[in-house]
């Protein structure tokens, strides 16, 4: 039978590839009389067989793909070049990616030179010469395409836990992005991070972070809650470390930032302090992204609100400050215009924020040498396994303290199963009602007490 009906396919075929050509040279009218006819011999619907006798031995696209009839439905595989960045590749692609703290592709075809280099200056990796140029030439969006899968597998999202500081708002200057035109590195956003695990009750650990505005130099320092006191003192901390001399500071309304201790302490020191607008996140862009890039990446949204949690934080944050600035490129926006409804960005060259302060007249050579000679100290692939041992931890303390919890409820709730003493008024009419909620209400018991 299959056969049958393959020899009537090829019949048709035949019949209608010898037409093909009187019909291309046929007039309007003889064309309807040679599909009249056509369509009595084959079958064929009208608007098929006339498709069929115009695009006989042409190219035709059909569902994206290229459909060439030669002999009637003859398809041809569609040529494919050979690809250029195989499986091997895609896999060290990967690792270095995971290394590099899940940057995109911009940024890590712009840091991918430096990080290799400094990988096999520490005998961490060891690559052949064909690798080395693949990675040499890779774009930035085809690095894009080959880790979409991956990349689409983490997902983070937060909430805000600010709240408002409603004293010294008059005293301190509003200052909004678009007003940061600093060309030198000192002048610095601030937030806090929250670490309250989606329960704002009680005490929780918060995080610091500071980021310049010229450079995206970040440093991060975990404090106990969002007393002003430790806020303060982490603020003190972070100068103390910063690379470049501290000339400004704008932070959001948080109580902890606008305050007279830090109000006078900047006065006293000589610092600029602004602070954005209300309810305005884009007012404090720079450090906002480094909220979700440097901190939530890294540390994610638990609850950690113990001291053994709080020295890990720090522990990783100490780590984390010389992975970030030294080895991983951000890109800034430079340029901003609007065409109707669309709006145009042009983003500087992504570079690292090491390299920026090399690159900054600012910068004395003293302290330019200091980098050179720690960058060169730094082994990205030790920072990064030690980085990765300090979230495991974090992520095991988490684990113990819910188990913890978990079983000191279940313990309370036996005990309190077994002092309650159940007694349920009964009355000759209703005791035989009273005794089957009685059963059932002593089998759920049992039931959560398992």
């Amino acid at each position: 039978m299959e056969a049958e009906m393959g020899l009537r396919m090829k019949v048709k075929r035949a019949i209608a590839a010898e037409a093909a050509a009187r019909y291309r040279r046929a007039t309007k009218k003889e064309k309807q009389v040679l599909l009249d006819d056509l369509i009595k011999t084959t079958g064929y619907d009208r608007s098929y067989l006339g498709w069929l006798l115009r695009s006989h031995g042409r190219k035709v696209r059909v569902n994206g793909k290229i459909l060439i009839i030669g002999d009637l439905k003859k398809r041809t595989s569609r040529r494919r070049r050979p690809s250029i960045y195989d499986d091997e590749f895609q896999s060290i692609l990967k690792k270095l990616w995971v290394s590099m703290r899940f940057i995109c592709g911009k940024g890590m075809a712009a840091g991918l030179k430096d990080f290799v280099s400094a990988l096999e200056r520490h005998g961490e990796l060891l690559l052949d010469s064909q690798t080395k140029q693949k990675l040499a030439k890779v774009s930035p969006a085809t690095i894009d395409r080959l880790l979409a899968p991956e990349r689409r597998k983490a997902q983070l999202k937060g909430r805000s836990t600010t709240k408002p500081g409603t004293l010294l708002k008059r005293q301190i200057e509003i200052r909004t992005f678009s007003d940061w035109d600093e060309g030198k590195p000192g002048f610095v956003e601030v937030d806090l991070v929250a670490h309250d695990g989606g329960s704002s009750s009680g005490e929780y650990c918060h995080t610091l972070d500071v980021t310049d505005v010229c450079t995206g130099w970040t440093e991060t320092r975990a404090v106990k809650n969002r007393a002003q006191v430790w806020v303060f003192e982490a603020l003190q901390e972070i100068r103390a470390r910063l690379p470049f001399t501290l000339l400004g500071i704008d932070s959001d309304n948080g109580g902890e930032f606008i305050n007279h201790h830090l109000l006078a302490y900047c006065e006293a020191q000589n610092i600029k302090f602004t602070r954005g607008r209300p309810y305005k996140k884009n007012d404090n862009c720079y450090v906002e992204e480094k909220n979700y890039s440097v901190v939530r990446k890294t540390v994610g949204y638990q609850r950690y609100d113990t001291q053994q949690e709080l020295e890990l934080l720090n522990e990783l944050y100490s780590l984390l400050r010389l992975y970030t600035n030294y080895f991983l490129p951000v890109m800034k926006l430079v340029d901003k215009q609007r065409f109707g409804s669309k709006v145009k960005k042009t983003y500087g060259p992504p570079m690292t924020p090491y390299k920026k302060l090399l690159q900054s007249p600012a910068l004395t050579e003293k302290a330019k040498r200091q980098l050179r000679k720690q960058y060169v100290t730094l082994n990205p692939a030790k920072l990064d396994r030690d980085i990765t041992a300090l979230e495991v931890k974090l992520t095991k303390s988490v684990i113990e303290k819910q188990s913890a919890s978990t079983r000191a409820k279940m313990g309370c709730g036996k005990v309190e199963i077994e002092k309650r003493d159940f007694h349920f008024p009964t009355t000759p009419t209703t005791a035989k009602t009273s005794t089957r909620r009685r059963s059932a209400k002593h089998r759920r018991l049992k039931k959560r007490a398992a």
